[in-house]
């Protein structure tokens, strides 16, 4: 089982709120069979409009780990294809004001953290990077900050869903491996597990 407990590096901010799963991951790349190639169409048509302008489309936040964004990011649609396509890109944890329900748990359930924080803080950390992209930033899941430069700022999650990321039992695969042998245990005492044995 992974352990979340600090996710560092350098970050990379999208300016906006309500940005939903259709602006992260347009329809027409949801007819993947995996999710292998998502990191490359992730904000496709927002990157085409900005004709090479959007962060993502920067060379200067290039292997960016961590994304600052605004207000309900991940509205609309309940797709997961836009939490796997920001991973594939390479963020590892996200900094908002607030998220979309289904797209938090989407977000949880692959090991990324997503905390939150006043929009005041929200826009000082966006500025900070704005300024020096190759700033260091790090979440601090235990000390429920967020570091960067002189800065500890506060941040807010579920405590619920903090002990999971921090002890690692967000990985349900990985439960289930680690308690593999108590998994056969139960299953040799079902009998329809065994009904399916003797046909």
């Amino acid at each position: 089982m992974s352990e979340v407990k600090t996710v560092s590096g350098r970050g990379i901010p999208v300016v906006g709120n309500d940005i939903d799963t259709d602006r992260i991951i347009p329809a027409r790349f949801l007819r993947c069979v995996t999710f292998d190639g998502l990191g490359a169409e992730v904000f496709a048509d927002d990157r085409t409009q900005a004709k090479g302008q959007h962060p993502f489309d920067l060379p200067t936040y290039q292997g960016a780990t961590i994304l600052v964004v605004n207000n309900n990011f991940g509205c609309g649609s309940s797709r997961e294809h836009a939490p796997q396509a920001i991973a594939k890109w390479g963020i590892q944890a996200i900094v908002g004001e607030s998220f979309a329900e289904i797209f938090f748990g989407n977000c949880v359930a692959m090991g990324i953290p997503c905390v939150t924080a006043t929009p005041e803080a929200v826009k000082q950390l966006q500025d900070a990077i704005t300024a020096t992209p190759n700033l260091p930033v790090t979440i601090n899941l235990e000390a429920l900050t967020v570091q960067y430069g002189d800065v500890a700022m506060p941040v807010v999650i579920g405590e619920g869903v903090r002990q999971m990321m921090i002890s690692g039992t967000w990985d349900a695969c990985g439960q289930l491996v680690a308690q593999a042998e108590a998994v056969k245990a139960t299953a040799s005492r079902l009998p329809y597990v065994a009904w399916s044995k003797a046909s």
